[in-house]
């Protein structure tokens, strides 16, 4: 199966591995984002290789932004690490990037589709997310020490 491509204006969108930049994917994640700072490199590799990984690139092919998917690609997915680097918000480039996992073929059918954030509410909901519905039934374990089982 090859990558999954589209364009948004200048911009390319791909989940071709080939394409995705790791250095400057981990330098956003590691120190640029409050979700995982700090995150080791083997264990961002990991998470990378077991998700749909999606780049943006600019017309020089430099990666702009980028997403995670954690999915079994039939029933459930979970977007996260949504990024878009610095120089490049305020473009319309997060809008873009989840118009293309929206559509993604492998993301289609699902039951659920959750993601988790504390900023960028309006972008979500545009793409028809709500709050969480059931959080009686949901559990989970928080923190660094999760790391330091891998």
């Amino acid at each position: 199966m090859g990558a999954h491509e589209t364009t948004s204006g200048d911009w390319l969108i791909s989940d071709d591995p080939a394409r995705f930049d790791l250095g400057r994917a981990y330098g956003w994640i590691a120190t640029e984002s409050y979700w995982a700072e700090g995150i080791p490199l083997a264990v961002f590799e990991k998470a990378l290789a077991n998700s749909l990984t999606v780049g943006a690139y600019a017309g020089d092919g430099e990666m702009a932004a980028m997403a995670r998917v954690v999915t079994d690609r039939a029933t459930f997915g979970w977007i996260c690490d949504v990024f878009v680097d610095q120089v490049h918000r305020g473009q319309g480039l997060g809008k873009a990037l989840m118009a293309y996992l929206m559509d993604h073929p492998d993301l289609q059918g699902f039951r659920r589709l959750h993601l988790a954030t504390r900023d960028a509410h309006g972008l979500y909901a545009g793409f028809g997310f709500t709050a969480l519905t059931g959080v009686d039934r949901w559990m989970e374990i928080r923190g660094r020490e999760v790391y330091r089982r891998v």
